[in-house]
């Protein structure tokens, strides 16, 4: 029966003193008087037997200040038997029963029962006691629900806990007053040991959150007449953050020097939270970046992790220096860059100080095969150097380790080119720094042998942009040792540009270690909201009546009329009016956003639907339309890039995710250059959820496709003038003959849908197996031929494919914009993390299938996008071939279809591209080609087919393809090679 009851409130009135006239007296059951509380156990009576609520405040307040001899921490809250008993009797009896009284109480004095409570359990006990109480009833309603009864009580009391830990977790000192607590009294060592051990446990296991979590999860998906409010500890972003605070404040306590390996060992277990970056950059903030602080107390805390922790920390702290501040100078050749990288030095030298440890995580992290800050600009580069100049030791160890792996033949073979451009830069400023410490060490290791092997390996590269970097770094190096006649001059007109002079230029560069001011000025400034002065509106005066004659100019009625003058007709009805009741009517419509600003505006507004509605329509149209007037776009791009990412569907808006890739696709077509490396860098770094980095790839993909020609956007007419003359004016200034094939009537446009990546690679596939389900047609008849036309034959109704089409060719500006900006970056990084031990939380995403199979054909539109007239394409040929065949990738291509079909869809995109080529793809990838012929084989022999037009039968008619396409290009260049041979013999 007690189920069919519900507490809907309770009403608690005060007490009155008696006044004589009641007739009836009411008897307490063992309810002792306040005044009679003189001990701990006697409090813990007075709470066992449902004390009234004065008596409930007066033992409260009692526990609250009891302290027994000689401690300086109230009884209660030491772990003690009776501590113990008493929290319990708290958790189970009085919080269930008393918390809303409490809470309504809780803003009448200073020490309300509210306030009083959460004292008392305000230690590593309370928090456990409420811990075991959320279990226990979360395994309670389990076991109910198997037994399908309900007890309504259990959520409801799940709902008082859950506001209990919300309260009571309070406050960034937390973990500074468990320490003291934990180390108060006569324990030993061993036990004080013991109790922080503890505290690590309870807070840094992740306990506390997974638990929180199952407790909201359970109370919201319950329907019970209880609304919670947030629950933060639920929250591991929130609770990661709230234990960084309390790191903080026990890191600037005075208690630290007498326990630093508490706060690392804190520090290690939040780390394991899976929120390194937000944690990291809350301390470095905190401990460094901040005026006044010391940066050796963020040192310390690193100095006692692990080793793997520590260069993991390291690694983000230097990523995220190079993101905040120096990124965005590019080359660095100005004063003010000079002045950033020396702040940022000055920065990590009070961080790492003489501590060697630290200082060996840099040596590492500038000469390691995936380090050095791949994609990140040259200042964090010079900023590290500049630190470690001061020890000469290590700077040739760093020269020494940069030479060796320059001249590596199967570094210069697989390496990423952003990664080998990486390394150059290290070793031009190593050589530089040892230069001016010891120029006779310096000519020592230029005439040994692993100098000339390396110039000699660089100059035979197969790639292009392996042997420039081996001429500026002869020639770099050359002018420092060398003089007159005997410095290496290559004669190469690349040497002797501006990118050729910028590489040999850092062998002279010198920075030092400065204050941290600079860092201090790009801090972000929160913007004051001040209202915006309104302008005096003007009257206008009034008319006066005209009395005289009214002069009426005649015009000649056989004149043309202006035809493109049209009146305005009348509106039938005021739109906001439409509706019948007057309480309906909005006269408060948000207008569509005008300008960058505004935009930004109505994207962070999410708790608005018209502003969010507004800047998702608006985005598209209003970024390509400011392009290209004023720096709007480009000083704002990369913020208006993580508002769209991160932007989600709160409301429901009809097509939000078509125009949100829009938005993202207009700001890479403005701002390809910078977009391009910025949401490739995003698509590795940013803490998104696997649905956002697809949507980055998608739009990576659609852009490069815009760029290059292949595809139109309808919002790609608004790049152009919102107004123009009148169709007959306009005639006299522009020839219609000239107008660009760009410029198409946006009726005739349709927006790219979300899915068109498949789309894309849906058609390519048709054209590259159309010749061939052709050829095959007309050389016999067969199964096989059968398929290869049942495939094509839905997708040559809307091609015409009389003869083959060619893979068209694009301007060489665009297709080495795609390469740089697009390709490059995306396939370094994900190299990158390959081979980076502290990368496994993104490897563990990049290798979800449908990502991973959304990235490789990206990379394979991108490829196909830039067209066989890229100068780099011998070089993007040979990094995304070995991607493809890369043990990880074809791990995961086992037992998953789509996968499967993502490789196949690489090496089609890879063989139209180089069609013309394959002479020279099979002999720079003779045993690549090979490989990829004998894994294609196995699939197509262990795929099943005939489920006719299933996946399955598509990737083994794709199979096929690429194996006679494969084929036919090892024929011909063995029949080259044949004729090459006996001509020679002929000889």
């Amino acid at each position: 029966m007690d189920g069919l009851l519900t507490p809907v409130s309770t009403v608690r009135t005060k007490s009155k003193h008696d006044d004589g006239q009641n007739l009836f007296s009411q008897v307490t059951n063992q309810d002792p008087r306040p005044n009679d509380i003189s001990s701990p156990q006697n409090a813990l009576e007075i709470l066992k037997h449902e004390p009234s609520f004065d008596s409930l405040v007066s033992a409260l307040r009692f526990l609250s200040r009891h302290q027994s001899d000689g401690d300086d921490v109230t009884s209660i809250r030491l772990p003690s038997p009776l501590s113990a008993q008493l929290v319990q009797v708290l958790v189970s009896e009085i919080v269930p029963n008393y918390w809303s009284l409490l809470k309504e109480d809780i803003q009448e004095s200073k020490n309300s029962g509210m306030k009083l409570l959460l004292y008392c359990l305000s230690s590593i006990t309370g928090i456990n006691g409420i811990l075991i109480e959320i279990r226990s009833l979360i395994n309670r309603l389990k076991s109910e629900s198997s037994n399908q009864l309900k007890t309504p009580d259990i959520t409801i009391n799940l709902g008082v806990f859950l506001d209990l830990l919300s309260s009571l977790l309070k406050g960034d000192d937390w973990i500074l007053d468990a320490w003291r607590i934990a180390t108060t009294g006569q324990d030993g060592t061993m036990r004080n040991r013991a109790k922080l051990q503890n505290i690590l446990a309870t807070f840094g296991s992740g306990r506390v959150i997974s638990l929180a979590a199952e407790a909201e999860d359970v109370v919201r998906t319950n329907k019970t007449n209880r609304i919670i409010s947030e629950v933060w500890p639920a929250d591991a972003v929130k609770y990661t953050l709230w234990l960084g605070r309390n790191i903080i404040k026990w890191q600037l306590s005075d208690k630290a020097p007498d326990d630093p390996k508490f706060g690392s060992d804190l520090f290690s277990k939040a780390l394991k939270l899976g929120h390194t970056n937000s944690l990291t950059r809350l301390l470095t903030s905190e401990l460094v970046l901040k005026k006044g602080a010391d940066g050796s107390k963020f040192g310390d805390l690193l100095d006692n992790l692990p080793p793997s922790e520590q260069r993991q920390v390291v690694s983000l702290m230097l990523k995220q220096f190079s993101a905040d501040h120096l990124d965005r100078l590019g080359r660095c050749e100005t004063e003010d860059s000079r002045l950033m990288i020396a702040a940022v030095a000055g920065a990590l030298k009070s961080i790492i100080g003489e501590k060697e440890s630290l200082r060996n995580h840099l040596v590492d992290w500038l000469t390691s095969s995936s380090g050095a800050g791949l994609g990140e600009s040259v200042g964090i580069r010079r900023s590290v150097l500049a630190v470690i100049s001061q020890y000469k030791d290590d700077l040739v160890k760093i020269l020494e380790k940069s030479l060796s792996q320059f001249g590596d033949q199967l570094y210069i073979k697989h390496s990423p080119m952003l990664q080998q451009e990486a390394h150059v830069q290290v070793l031009l400023l190593s050589a530089g720094y040892v230069y001016k410490k010891s120029p006779i060490k310096l000519t020592l290791i230029m005439r040994t042998g692993v100098w000339m092997t390396a110039i000699s390996n660089r100059l035979s590269a197969p790639h292009q942009q392996a042997r420039f970097l081996g001429m500026v770094v002869g020639e770099g190096l050359s002018g420092l040792v060398d003089k007159g006649d005997k410095r290496l001059d290559f004669h190469m007109e690349e040497t002797t540009k501006e990118e050729g002079k910028w590489y040999k230029d850092l062998a002279t560069v010198s920075d030092n270690i400065g204050t941290l001011d600079p860092l201090f000025k790009t801090q972000a400034i929160p913007a004051k909201n001040n209202p915006t002065p309104q302008p005096a509106v003007r009257k206008q005066p009034a008319q006066p009546a005209q009395t005289g004659f009214i002069i009426e100019e005649l015009i000649d009625e056989e004149a043309p009329e202006d035809d493109d003058i049209v009146p305005y007709a009348k509106p039938d009805s005021d739109d906001e009016d439409s509706d019948d009741d007057p309480t309906l009517i909005r006269r408060d419509k948000p207008k569509a956003p005008v300008y960058i600003r505004d935009l930004i505006k109505y994207l962070r507004d999410s708790d608005s639907y018209d502003h969010q509605e507004l800047a998702l329509t608006t985005a598209p149209t209003l970024i390509r339309r400011k392009a290209d007037y004023g720096t709007e776009v480009s000083e704002h791009a990369e913020e208006i890039g993580s508002l769209l990412v991160g932007l989600s569907d709160r409301y429901e808006v009809e097509d939000f995710d078509e125009l949100k890739v829009q938005g993202m696709i207009a700001l890479i077509v403005s701002q390809p250059k910078t977009m391009g490396q910025w949401f490739a860098k995003t698509f590795f770094d940013g803490d998104y959820s696997i649905s956002q980095r697809a949507s980055i790839l998608i739009v990576l993909g659609l852009s490069a496709r815009e760029l290059a020609g292949f595809d139109t956007s309808s919002y790609a007419a608004a790049s152009f003038p919102s107004k123009t003359l009148p169709e007959r004016v306009e005639k006299l200034y522009i020839d219609q003959g000239s107008t660009s094939t760009y410029q198409k009537p946006s009726s005739t446009l349709k927006p790219l849908p979300f899915n068109a990546l498949d789309g894309i690679a849906s058609s390519l596939t048709s054209k590259f197996l159309a010749p061939i389900a052709e050829k095959a047609a007309d050389a016999a008849t067969g199964a096989t031929t059968a398929k290869l036309l049942t495939l094509d034959s839905e997708r040559s109704k809307r091609h015409v494919r009389s003869v083959k089409p060619r893979v068209r060719s694009i301007p060489n500006t665009t297709a080495t914009l795609i390469s740089s900006s697009f390709f490059s970056p995306l396939i370094a990084r994900f190299q990158g993390a390959l081979h980076s031990s502290a990368s496994n939380r993104v490897r563990g995403i990049m290798f979800q299938p449908y990502l991973l199979s959304l990235y490789l054909k990206t990379l394979a539109i991108l490829i196909h996008s830039s067209g066989p007239s890229t100068l780099s394409l011998p070089q993007m040929t040979a990094e995304l071939w070995r991607l493809l065949l890369h043990t990880s990738i074809r791990a995961q291509a086992v037992g998953d279809i789509s996968v499967t079909r993502a490789i196949l869809f690489g090496f089609v995109s890879l063989l139209d591209v180089n069609e013309d080529r394959m002479r020279d793809v099979c002999r720079e990838l003779g045993r690549e080609v090979a490989e990829a012929q004998e894994w294609t084989a196995g699939i197509f022999s262990h795929l099943r087919g005939g489920d006719e037009g299933g996946e399955e039968e598509q990737v083994k008619m794709l199979a096929a393809g690429v194996l006679v396409r494969l084929g036919e290009g090892i024929e011909k260049h063995r029949e080259v090679t044949m004729a090459e041979l006996l001509s020679f013999d002929g000889r």
